[in-house]
């Protein structure tokens, strides 16, 4: 590099950019195939078995979005130093670190920092309780509505009528389900369908506001976030506030 005002940190291993990548298709997946089975009707899908299919689709690319979140979770807790939660998640002193970044940029202060900013690290605490509970709700949904992992076995022998067998219960076909419980199992999974509907509008709002400010800091405070993602290398013109932490 011929400017020496310049250096490149190693910041995000290939385990964390790896996540940031596969949770970012696999949404991308599961909204595209979300929509389509809530506007099925619009779309003149009609049939029990397309909406089956479409469900079962959702199901599987949401098993790959499980995995991947609950591997981010673990590597939080064992990964390189940036990708650790204690650099992601607000702590004791927080709301003061907010209050003396928002102070700098204020003053026309360019801080950089080679993990996330404070509002950054904001969003993002934000944005993995939204994953989380997508992750449940929908792994619940999964069950309650065909029958799938983890849940599927154990809904399908509370609704099987004593006479049938839970394993050959077809989903949203009555035969061989007991009509009480079918009620009530509706009962029970529908909270979890609002949640999980109500969440993913909020994740999709906060996917634009991610990518906005995410071009905002590329541009007010520079750094190369947005190659990071692909290369894990930052390059700074100034020391890094989080450096020494």
């Amino acid at each position: 590099m011929t400017d020496t005002n310049f250096k490149e940190y190693k910041v995000w291993g290939v385990p964390g950019r790896a996540f940031h990548w596969i949770n970012f298709l696999s949404i991308l997946c599961l909204i595209f195939f979300g929509m389509l089975m809530l506007y099925k009707k619009e779309l003149g899908i009609t049939s029990i078995e397309a909406k089956i299919g479409l469900k079962e689709v959702h199901v599987i690319i949401g098993y790959v979005f499980a995995t991947n979140l609950l591997l981010r979770i673990a590597w939080g807790f064992i990964g390189d130093k940036y990708a650790r939660w204690r650099y992601i998640l607000p702590d004791a002193g927080f709301m003061k670190t907010i209050r003396d970044y928002r102070r700098s940029i204020a003053n026309g202060e360019q801080p950089q920092y080679l993990g996330h900013n404070p509002m950054g690290r904001l969003a993002l605490t934000f944005i993995f309780l939204l994953l989380t509970i997508l992750m449940v709700s929908g792994l619940i949904r999964a069950g309650t509505d065909i029958y799938y992992p983890p849940f599927g076995s154990y809904v399908a022998e509370y609704v099987a009528a004593a006479d049938a067998n839970p394993e050959e219960l077809i989903p949203y076909n009555p035969a061989g389900t007991n009509a009480d419980k079918v009620k009530q199992l509706k009962t029970f999974k529908k909270p979890f369908g609002v949640v999980h509907l109500y969440a993913a509008y909020t994740l999709m709002f906060m996917i634009v506001l991610h990518i906005f400010f995410v071009i905002r800091t590329e541009v007010k405070e520079g750094g190369g976030l947005i190659t990071a993602m692909f290369t894990g290398k930052k390059v700074l013109k100034s020391k890094p506030v989080d450096l020494d932490e």
